[in-house]
């Protein structure tokens, strides 16, 4: 059974051999993992995947003046509306629900390459909440992710809780027993359980008793790249900008550009040109120039990557990192520094730790003896010292942060085929 992380901002996979040994999946060029991005060229009417389809775009400018879309942040779309919506890409409708079929089909594909063999059987990792408060719409997207799975070959589908599936492939490196508070911070959602875990129960594919608690919010990294975007990069075309009529230049386009999921929206004919008549709100015209630079260029991508490379560079960093914007102006850059790295994201932070302390509340306060790490926001300096704060007494436990869910799947789904 090959496990999946489908992610919001990365994916992996991985497969238990009938030997017993755990099989990270290649996904791309001697990595383990691949971003959760697909490019779809107009020119020649190609789709590209992962790394290539950041690189696709990044280089191809050609392809975005004549409707080149990248789209990454999908998982962000399950559970609402708009994933059974269509959009245009290479000169025809497709929705977004087909979008998601098509990554699933892609990695489907290569984990079959490296094995040598057709693989019918998939464990999905899921979040503890898709969808906050909102129980319909939660299974709405489960159902939607499996059907997914289900379009793009797999027979036989299964879902797991991501910090559940995390908390397995923790338990194959321990040798006693040990109540551990999971931490998955991903791209989109930071899930949380409290788990007992011990050498003597890893191969029991019933394991609900051991599941002490389990708790989730609709936060994770991509939140952070929007709110580190909206501080330090927007300010530069216009955001908070004040114009003639003492009026705030207005918002949306800036919050649009540093969504990821919504980045396209800013690229609209009609965005555009509401855009284009703004210039009467900025008392700055040079502010205005860069807007119309980005908008013009499709630049919206290129940005918040930007901003992420500096938020990990910052996160292991005791000094100021430079937030590269040259493709707005050559020399135009935002400093961003460990302090405020913390400060802006500090309401965040809090809310993730109350989360987490909510969880341990719920398994009747167990005491715990390791806090696990794991998910590509995990290392986030703040947040990691905010945890330390409140869970003294137990042992810091850094995981794989980008293989360590897809790890954990695939022993889940090996225990279970074997039974």
């Amino acid at each position: 059974m090959l496990g999946i992380d489908f992610g919001t901002s990365n994916s992996a996979a991985a497969y238990v051999r009938a030997d017993g040994v755990l099989c990270p999946i290649e996904l791309e060029a001697d990595r383990t993992t691949m971003p959760t991005a697909l490019y779809f060229c107009a020119e020649r009417a190609q789709v590209h995947y992962g790394s290539a389809a950041l690189q696709a775009y990044l280089t191809a400018t050609q392809d975005q003046a004549s409707g080149g879309r990248l789209m990454r942040a999908i998982k962000s779309l399950l559970g609402s509306r708009l994933m059974e919506e269509r959009t245009a890409v290479n000169g025809h409708l497709i929705s977004f629900f087909d979008i998601v079929v098509l990554f699933f089909r892609v990695l489907k594909a290569r984990s079959e390459l490296q094995l040598g063999h057709p693989v019918t059987q998939a464990m999905l990792g899921r979040p503890v909440h898709f969808v906050d408060d909102d129980p319909q719409r939660d299974a709405l997207a489960q159902a939607t992710l499996e059907r997914a799975a289900h379009a793009a070959g797999f027979e036989s589908v299964r879902c797991q809780l991501e910090p559940i599936a995390a908390a397995f492939d923790f338990e194959r490196r321990i040798t006693r027993e040990t109540t551990t508070l999971v931490v998955d911070i991903g791209g989109g959602t930071s899930d949380f359980t409290v788990i007992q875990l011990g050498p003597t129960r890893r191969d029991n594919p019933e394991r609900t008793h051991d599941v002490l608690a389990t708790s989730g919010v609709h936060l994770g990294g991509t939140d952070f790249d929007r709110l580190l975007s909206l501080e330090f990069v927007m300010p530069l075309i216009g955001l908070g900008h004040i114009g003639p009529s003492r009026r705030q230049v207005p918002s949306g386009i800036f919050h649009d550009l540093s969504t990821w999921h919504l980045i396209h929206h800013a690229y609209t004919r009609q965005r555009l040109h509401h855009a284009t008549e703004l210039w009467t709100a900025y008392t700055d015209p040079a502010l205005h120039r860069r807007l119309m630079q980005v908008l013009r260029e499709r630049l919206g991508h290129q940005l918040l990557a930007q901003v992420e490379d500096a938020k990990i560079a910052c996160a292991n960093s005791s000094g100021p990192v430079e937030i590269d914007l040259a493709c707005i102006e050559d020399t135009l850059q935002a400093a961003l520094t460990p302090q405020a790295l913390s400060r802006t994201l500090q309401v965040q932070v809090d809310k993730i730790v109350a989360c987490a302390r909510q969880c341990v509340a719920r398994s009747g306060d167990r005491h715990i003896d390791a806090v696990y790490l794991t998910g590509g926001s995990s290392a986030l300096a703040p947040l990691v010292q905010a945890l330390e704060q409140a869970f003294a007494g137990a042992t810091m436990v850094h995981g794989d942060r980008f293989g360590g869910v897809a790890a954990g799947l695939a022993w889940a789904g090996s225990v279970t085929a074997r039974t």
